[in-house]
């Protein structure tokens, strides 16, 4: 009697097949784990409101310097962070954070209460991971050609 080698060939080629497929998948599988950015590390309530006193003051500073007015007290209460969106950006871990907070602009002669304000902030962990820095796009560049600036949120 002489074996089918066509049947054990077959059978071989399938097993084959289906380990290097299994290989290949698990390569995708940790090639995306390490890329991801871990949620545990976002940052908290406190860098948070400094990050977003620091998008306020860029703005705000330049229109006092304008009217030649004093800068106004910032007093940011109430932040609820709507959705953290982990993203990698110049080769770190960084977060897209949206969501609302409460604003009290404490001027010279008045005080000015403005609830629900929308808030978008890119915050980015530096690779030693002591300092956070916040992230802004530049405009004067394509989408596709993205430019970031970044600020350090200094700790209080």
């Amino acid at each position: 009697m002489i074996p089918n080698l066509y049947s054990s060939v077959s059978f071989r080629k399938q097993d084959l097949i289906k380990g290097l497929l299994m290989i290949f998948f698990c390569v995708v599988l940790t090639a995306c784990q390490s890329k991801a950015v871990p949620l545990e590390f976002a940052p908290d309530g406190k860098i948070v409101k400094q990050a977003i006193a620091l998008q306020l003051s860029q703005r705000l500073n330049p229109l006092s310097e304008q009217l030649k007015t004093q800068k106004p007290q910032l007093d940011i209460s109430n932040i609820n962070v709507k959705k953290i969106d982990p993203v990698t950006i110049s080769n770190l871990p960084s977060y897209h954070l949206t969501g609302t907070y409460n604003l009290k602009l404490i001027l010279p002669s008045q005080k000015v209460k403005q609830n629900q304000n929308k808030f978008d902030v890119y915050l980015q962990r530096q690779a030693e991971g002591k300092t956070w820095r916040l992230l802004s796009k530049d405009n004067k560049t394509s989408d596709q050609d993205s430019v970031w600036k970044s600020y350090l949120i200094m700790n209080n």
